[in-house]
Parts: C-alpha cells; sequence; structure tokens
C-alpha cells in the first residue's frame, strides 16, 4: 500500500499494483431467470499485460480462467456474490437472479460497494429498460418521500443508507436490492 506524507509519496517495492473490477451486462444486480449475463474482469491500469485470471462464484466447481464470464439462462442458483482476480482480488458483485414473471418493475441500483461521500442515483425499470417515472423508494422497507418521482439521488452517500433498498411502479414492487456502502478508508489506491 502506498503512504502518503507531508512531503513524500512511499511506494512498495512491488509499486502500487493494478485495480481489479468486476463489470456486469445488463449493468443492475437483479436479473430474471432465463436471461443471459455477462461478467468482466476489468484491471484497471493493466493494459497489455498477460494476466491469469481466477473466478468465485456460487454454486459453481468450476468457474472460468479467462476475463469473462458468461452464462446463458441463468436461474435463482445463480445468485449470490461474484468476484475476480487478475492482479489482485476485486470487490464482490452481488447478482440476484429472480424467479417471476419479469414484468414487475426493476431497481437500477449500484453492483458494486459505494464509498461514503461520493453520490448515487437509483432508478427503476422495466425488463424493456425503459426507466419509469412516478415511482415509491423504499429504504429497509420503509417509504422514502411520499410524492413519486423518477430516480432517487443520494448527494453524499453515509453509513446509514446502507440497506435493503425497492421501488414501488403501478401498485408492484420490485425485489429488493442491497446497497453496500464503504468508508473512505477502504478505497483502494
Amino acid at each position: 500500500k502506498a503512504t502518503l506524507t507531508a512531503d513524500r509519496l512511499t511506494i512498495p517495492a512491488g509499486g502500487i499494483s493494478n485495480r481489479t473490477d468486476v463489470t456486469l451486462q445488463p449493468s443492475w444486480s437483479q436479473i430474471f431467470t432465463g436471461e443471459t449475463i455477462t461478467l468482466r474482469c476489468e484491471i484497471q491500469g493493466g493494459e497489455g499485460k498477460v494476466w491469469k485470471y481466477e473466478w468465485t462464484a456460487p454454486n459453481t466447481n468450476s468457474p472460468p480462467t479467462s476475463s469473462e464470464y458468461r452464462i446463458s439462462r441463468v436461474s435463482v442458483s445463480h445468485s449470490g456474490d461474484y468476484r475476480c482476480r487478475g492482479s489482485k482480488w476485486s470487490e464482490p458483485v452481488n447478482l440476484k437472479v429472480l424467479d417471476n414473471d419479469g414484468n414487475g418493475p426493476i431497481l437500477v441500483s449500484p453492483v458494486h460497494p459505494v464509498t461514503e461521500g461520493a453520490s448515487v442515483s437509483l432508478s427503476c425499470s422495466l425488463r424493456t429498460q425503459k426507466i419509469l417515472s412516478n415511482v415509491f423508494f423504499y429504504h429497509n422497507d420503509k417509504l422514502l418521500q411520499n410524492d413519486p418521482r423518477g430516480e432517487l439521488k443520494i448527494s453524499a452517500v453515509s453509513k446509514s443508507d446502507e440497506g435493503f433498498y425497492k421501488c414501488q411502479y403501478s401498485g408492484r414492487e420490485s425485489a429488493q436490492s442491497w446497497m453496500s456502502v464503504k468508508g473512505e478508508q477502504d478505497q483502494n489506491i
């Protein structure tokens, strides 16, 4: 870990390691059974190098060893945390696979932990990816506001914002999704 003092930046002998991230396509954490998803292991600052990839995933004995993890026809058993390692382990991406008709609203929320002080927006969409207006948002089953809106904006996230979120549209609720908040000191350099 690099350390910064008043007039000097100290870098360990191995240098600053590259940051590893998992991206999810489609980019929301709630997926319906039967859909196809792709997770990608991206190494920031690692362009041009050859990496050996490793994945941790729920209910699998042989995850891929490439930078891409594609799952066709997902099922509820695919729900859980996914992590990859190229140079080092990524933060987990939580995937929630829903077994329903797919016509209800979907909460569009961050799949990675959000850093304290950062801003975040949550929205509600249909499977067609149409962003909805006239939506009610809930945090830990408590209604956040009485006026419907299209987006929930949190300008400076704090630890108290961590928890389960869901949205309601035309009397139908989305599944709950967990938003994790990490302290600034937990950030990768």
